[in-house]
């Protein structure tokens, strides 16, 4: 058994003249205060890669930074999955008692700190260096030719996730950390500029500098402790040409299997935090897991399911599309969102009853998926 007891989050968008390292450890205080921890309390450190500092030992450099000797250290890359997937190796340790207050954290100026190519020319490079690289795809063209797949088999239409990108513009609004807050309407997000058909601009998550942390503990802290009671991991092939399947990334394998290891089942989730890089991730997702019908996120989005006081709450503080992404933290916000809503923190973003909060993100382009569920103590 293991505690997420303490949360903590910059605001995502620009921050000039602040680098990887210095985001990770305003993020890391922020987790420690919540905790109402000393540096001196945390023995295990976890934290993601970072595109604009590509150390091999980023894990030790970070706590040399910060004043941290633990006596366990250790990163991950998995993509946009890494940031659940410290969540569950950080709940594991502690369970196994290789460590008792695990810091998991992330941060990265992608933003300031490399050009819009060289981001572009990073990310590209999940795609298949003989198959896909080299013909000039990028991450946007890859979920373009999967949402063309998806609006075929399912009926859905761009408008469809024109609505998903509204509804987390409208939460982030409440957010004073969110990079985007200003509202935008269907007509804005299908008239915007067109990325890789499909998906127009507003379907994207955009570039952001950012961090966020988290602490992991085998007892629970004060009065802001949240259980984590399942996690579980599914796999797919890793490039989009290998993909037997479009019609099952494996999310809702690795969901259930997390509902399932804490005992509860899709109806019991009060509050929901899905990966959303693009608005076809979303509603891949929303609808492979279970929380809406195929075909049908959008419009269960555009009739208020998924709003602070819908039937399932999502991504309050308004996800990647409009809280921001900058890498690794990009999830991990979705994390300290979901910690301050089960401890009735949130403020004017707080949903009502939270006992049960269902996380879920993807790493490449659906190929690598992690489930965590959370539960009131």
């Amino acid at each position: 058994m293991s505690w997420l007891v303490g949360s903590g989050a910059t605001r995502y968008g620009r921050h000039d003249g602040k680098g990887t390292l210095d985001l990770m450890a305003e993020a890391a205080s922020r987790a420690l205060a919540d905790a109402e921890m000393e540096r001196g309390d945390i023995d295990g450190v976890l934290c993601g890669y970072s595109t604009t500092l590509p150390h091999i030992m980023l894990a030790t450099v970070f706590c040399e930074h910060f004043g941290l000797r633990p006596r366990y250290a250790q990163a991950m890359q998995m993509g946009g999955a890494t940031g659940l997937g410290l969540v569950m190796l950080a709940h594991q340790l502690v369970s196994a008692g290789v460590a008792r207050r695990i810091l998991v954290v992330a941060g990265e100026n992608r933003l300031t700190g490399q050009s819009r190519d060289a981001a572009v020319q990073t990310l590209a490079q999940v795609g298949h260096p003989e198959y896909e690289v080299p013909l000039g795809a990028s991450i946007p063209a890859y979920y373009g030719l999967l949402a063309s797949r998806y609006m075929h088999e399912h009926g859905c239409q761009e408008a469809d996730f024109a609505a998903l990108a509204v509804l987390m513009r409208a939460h982030a609004a409440y957010h004073e950390g969110a990079q985007f807050q200003q509202p935008i309407t269907e007509a804005d997000a299908l008239a915007s500029r067109p990325i890789s058909s499909p998906l127009k601009l507003l379907d994207c998550c955009a570039t952001a500098d950012g961090g966020a942390a988290l602490i992991v503990a085998k007892d629970p802290v004060g009065t802001t402790s949240v259980r984590i009671a399942g996690t579980a991991q599914q796999h797919n092939a890793q490039h989009v040409s290998a993909i037997a399947d479009l019609a099952s990334a494996g999310s809702d394998r690795c969901a259930h299997a997390a509902l399932e290891q804490a005992g509860r089942t899709l109806a019991d989730v009060q509050y929901a935090g899905i990966y959303d890089s693009f608005t076809i991730t979303l509603t891949v997702l929303l609808e492979e897991i279970g929380l809406a019908p195929r075909g049908r996120a959008g419009a269960l989005a555009r009739d208020g399911h998924f709003g602070r006081q819908g039937t399932v709450p999502l991504n309050l503080h308004g996800g990647l599309l409009s809280y921001g992404h900058c890498g690794v933290a990009g999830a991990m916000a979705h994390v300290a969102e979901a910690h301050l809503q089960m401890t009735g923190r949130a403020g004017r973003r707080q949903a009502g009853p939270c006992g049960v909060a269902l996380l879920h993100a993807d790493g490449g382009v659906l190929t690598s998926h992690v489930s965590v569920v959370l539960e009131q103590a």
